[in-house]
């Protein structure tokens, strides 16, 4: 038997590297990839795919019926910075989204749902270093907000209803594959951009703003593992801290140089550093270490050295 496989949100910038990888290990009939629009070529060319809009229920279980789909990745999502300029949008995205995928599974529809969740549930009263897996949450963002809620409903869902649910919170995701996608830490990918096409960067946030950060491959890594994990190993079901490395503007700015000399950055920080500033500089993700196992493989330097490398092929 093989394990059939939806992705919601599949063009996304997690998403279309998820469903690309997912191709290639379950094969590619057994993995259907969705979203509202064809948004990238890859994707929709390389295998199954079906337009698809994640806030209307019946528009999902249809397509759950028709390719007897058991587990979903739920991946369609606003993200921070673009949902603070539409709040009542991205609520209903975040939210009901989830709510017919943990509907779907509770009657028993799909067996294993994956969603993410991300550092944004944290808030500016949390611990901001080595932030603990259980601890002060606070959102100030509607994305936050949001994330931090659809946590409470996996873990209710999980106890109520026994739904196989099992998320990860995201720190900033960095790729060369996909641009950014309108998220806060978003300045960690564009800045490579910027430094193959004009070898300078102008930064919206402020040189000494750490971050938690995690290059794509292993958030991929993680996303995966998770799922292929027994499920007596998998004990937290609101979500689990992940993290990979953490790094600030500056430092980030530094690692380029190295590789390119010549690059410069100066800083203009914008809204979006008081989102930054309300989130953690650094996470600890011991429970995921031993629960399932995780463990990244790109520290700072392995992953300037990929990203410029892939950037100027």
């Amino acid at each position: 038997m093989h394990t059939r496989i939806l992705i919601i949100g599949a063009c996304g910038q997690i998403g279309s590297e998820l469903t690309a990888k997912l191709r290639e290990i379950y094969g590619t009939d057994n993995v259907v990839a969705s979203d509202i629009r064809k948004g990238d070529q890859d994707v929709f060319k390389s295998g199954p795919f079906e337009v698809l809009d994640a806030m209307n229920f019946d528009a999902v279980a249809a397509v759950v019926e028709k390719y007897e789909i058991e587990e979903v990745y739920l991946m369609a999502a606003l993200l921070s910075a673009t949902a603070e300029k539409n709040p009542a949008f991205a609520w209903d995205l975040n939210m009901n989204s989830l709510f017919h995928v943990l509907n779907l599974a509770k009657e028993n529809k799909i067996k294993k749902v994956f969603w993410p969740s991300s550092i944004a549930v944290f808030g500016p009263t949390t611990p901001r270093d080595n932030t603990p897996q259980y601890t002060v949450m606070e959102p100030s963002t509607v994305y936050g907000i949001s994330k931090q809620t659809g946590e409470r409903w996996c873990e209710y869902y999980f106890n109520k209803y026994g739904v196989d649910v099992r998320s990860i919170r995201y720190p900033g995701l960095i790729s060369w594959k996909t641009l950014p996608g309108g998220g806060t830490t978003d300045y960690a990918v564009d800045i490579y951009y910027k430094a193959v096409e004009e070898n300078k960067y102008t930064c919206f946030l402020s040189e000494n703003t750490a971050l938690p950060m995690m290059y794509m491959d292993d958030a991929i890594k993680a996303t995966i593992s998770i799922m292929q994990a027994p499920k007596e190993e998998i004990k937290i079901r609101s979500s689990y801290n992940l993290s990979a490395m953490s790094f600030t503007p500056r430092e980030i700015a530094a690692s380029i140089a190295k590789v390119q000399p010549g690059f410069t950055i100066d800083y203009a920080p914008d809204f979006r550093q008081a989102i930054a500033d309300s989130w953690p500089a650094s996470i600890d993700d011991q429970k995921a270490r031993q629960d399932w196992g995780w463990k990244h493989d790109f520290d700072l330097e392995s992953m300037t050295k990929e990203m410029l490398e892939n950037l100027k092929k």
